[in-house]
């Protein structure tokens, strides 16, 4: 194939599916220079990828050699679906606030639109699904061609679109995910964890609003430009591979059943450590 590689893997749980991405990417993926490369760089690999989890929330949920703990994956997670660090988001047009462009929370909960009343896309997802659940419409996006053209950081996170099929007398919430750009070795992990966990709270919702229960359907991350940074191959060479070599599948994942209860635990210390960002630049 010319051009950059379209790539396919999944899994039954996160933890596989991420982890067949990732060996995927290295033997099939192209090399490409990046925007960030320093001139000792190696290019990085890269792919266009299409990641299927077909159980979201089957066990093992959790890869061990993903980069970060536990708190970090809490951290984020509590990021992406509660918005603890939505005050951290700089105010539009004003060249001296430094803070970040954008978070994903922003984006999906409070969208704004210059002139307009700012939008909760992913409550109209759950009242458009409730209403009608093979809708094709139900999607919220992050981009803003007004602000992003231009910014230093736009969204990595496109879109998110949702559809509820029957599965015998059940029925299941489907989401589709696409990414423009997604480090695939330093945060897909954590972004599928968290998007999956939206996933769940968007059918717990829809099953609110319809007095009917909801269950998670397969899971579908798109990303544009899936890669690994040149920069970062020899570690996760040395450590993602090396674990592949030297250890079971068991032994490189973990329930997050069995971790829950700490993660949960370290709600607080997250919390302040959000309130203590700073708020002004």
């Amino acid at each position: 194939m010319s051009g950059i590689p379209v790539l396919h893997a999944e899994g039954d749980c996160i933890a596989r599916a991420w982890e067949n991405a990732m060996l995927t990417l290295y033997q099939s993926g192209c090399d490409i220079q990046t925007e960030y490369d320093k001139p000792e760089d190696p290019p990085s690999k890269d792919a266009t990828m299409i990641l299927i989890v077909s159980d979201p929330l089957a066990e093992p949920m959790i890869h061990r050699d993903f980069p970060g703990g536990f708190e970090e994956l809490q951290e984020y997670v509590m990021e992406v679906c509660e918005g603890i660090k939505d005050h951290c988001v700089r105010v539009p047009g004003d060249a001296s606030d430094t803070r970040w462009e954008y978070t994903y929370h922003q984006r999906l909960f409070a969208y704004e639109v210059p002139a307009l009343d700012t939008t909760d896309q992913i409550e109209h997802v759950c009242r458009q699904l409730a209403e009608t659940p093979y809708t094709r419409r139900a999607q919220a996006i992050t981009w803003k061609v007004w602000e992003d053209n231009a910014c230093y950081d736009p969204a990595c996170l496109q879109s998110i679109w949702c559809r509820i099929t029957p599965r015998g007398d059940r029925r299941v919430l489907n989401m589709n995910v696409r990414f423009r750009s997604n480090d695939a070795y330093k945060a897909a992990f954590m972004n599928v964890f968290a998007l999956v966990r939206l996933q769940q709270a968007i059918a717990g919702r829809i099953g609110k609003l319809s007095g009917r229960p909801v269950e998670l359907g397969r899971y579908c991350h798109m990303a544009d430009s899936f890669h690994i940074y040149g920069s970062n191959l020899p570690e996760f060479e040395a450590r993602f591979l090396g674990a592949i070599e030297k250890r079971t599948f068991e032994q490189r994942t973990m329930r997050y059943e069995d971790v829950r209860d700490m993660m949960e635990e370290a709600r607080p210390a997250i919390l302040e450590k959000a309130r203590r960002m700073a708020r002004t630049s």
